[in-house]
C-alpha cells in the first residue's frame, strides 16, 4: 500500500478503538488485558525482527505499542491517551519523512544517507523514539507506564514489558547499524545536481521531529496534568 495509506491505518484508525477502550476501561478484566498486552508486545517485537520493508516494521511496531496502551488502561487511562498521542506524533514524523524521500526499504535508507543526511537523521531519531530510547520523547510513556505498574504491585509485568520493548529497540538499532555503519567505502560517481524546489510539503516535519524527540524534559509538567 502507499505510504500515505499506511500512515492513516497506523495513526487515524487507532483513535476510535483506543477511545472505546478508554470509555469501557472500568469494566474490563485486568487478567485479560495483561495477557493481550503481553501477546501484543511479544508479537510486535518478534514479528519485526526479520523484516526488510519499513512499512511492515512500522506495522509490527504499531502492534507492540498497542500492547503498552492496553496494559495501563485499567490502572491509569490517561496514560493510554498520552501514549497514543506520542505514538501518533512519532509515526507521523516517520511516515512523512519516508514519503518525502520515497523510502520503503532498509536498503533505500543506506542510499539516502549520501543524498540527504538531515532526512536520514530524522528517520533515525523517529525510530529510536519509537523504540523508547532515552532521552527521546518515546521514552516518556514507557517510563510512566512501568512506574505505574510497579506502584500498583505488578513488578513482574513491568519487567516483562521492559524486556519486550528491547525487541523493538533491537531491530530499530539494527536498521540504523546496517544503513549507516556497515556501508562499504565506494567512490561517489554521481553528478551533483542543482537543488530544486521540493514538490512535497515539508512544513510539518521539523515541528513533528521536535515533538517526537525533545519533550522528555516536560515529563514532570505532564505528570501534574495527568
Amino acid at each position: 500500500i502507499p505510504l500515505s495509506s499506511g500512515m492513516i491505518l497506523l495513526t487515524w484508525q487507532k483513535i476510535a478503538p483506543t477511545s472505546l477502550l478508554y470509555q469501557i476501561s472500568p469494566s474490563l478484566n485486568m487478567n485479560m488485558l495483561v495477557t493481550l498486552a503481553l501477546l501484543s508486545t511479544m508479537l510486535g517485537g518478534w514479528g519485526g525482527l526479520n523484516q526488510t520493508q519499513l512499512r511492515k516494521i512500522l506495522a509490527y511496531s504499531s502492534i507492540a505499542h498497542m500492547g503498552w496502551m492496553m496494559i495501563i488502561v485499567l490502572i491509569n487511562p490517561d496514560l493510554t491517551f498520552l501514549s497514543l498521542m506520542i505514538y501518533i506524533t512519532t509515526t507521523l514524523t516517520m511516515f512523512m519523512t519516508l514519503n518525502l524521500s520515497s523510502t520503503t526499504k532498509i536498503k533505500s535508507i543506506s542510499n539516502l544517507w549520501s543524498k540527504s543526511t538531515p532526512t536520514t537523521m530524522i528517520i533515525f531519531l523517529a525510530l529510536l523514539s519509537l523504540g523508547g530510547l532515552p532521552p527521546l520523547t518515546g521514552f516518556m510513556p514507557k517510563w510512566l507506564i512501568l512506574q505505574e505498574l510497579i506502584i500498583n504491585n505488578n513488578p513482574a509485568m513491568a519487567i516483562l514489558m521492559a524486556l519486550s520493548a528491547l525487541l523493538n529497540l533491537f531491530f530499530y538499532m539494527r536498521i540504523i547499524y546496517t544503513t549507516s555503519l556497515t556501508t562499504f567505502p565506494t567512490n561517489n560517481n554521481t553528478k551533483h545536481h542543482w537543488l530544486n524546489t521540493q514538490a512535497k510539503s515539508t512544513h510539518m516535519i521539523p515541528t513533528l521531529t521536535i515533538i517526537s524527540s525533545m519533550l522528555l524534559p516536560l515529563t514532570p509538567m505532564l505528570i501534574t496534568l495527568i
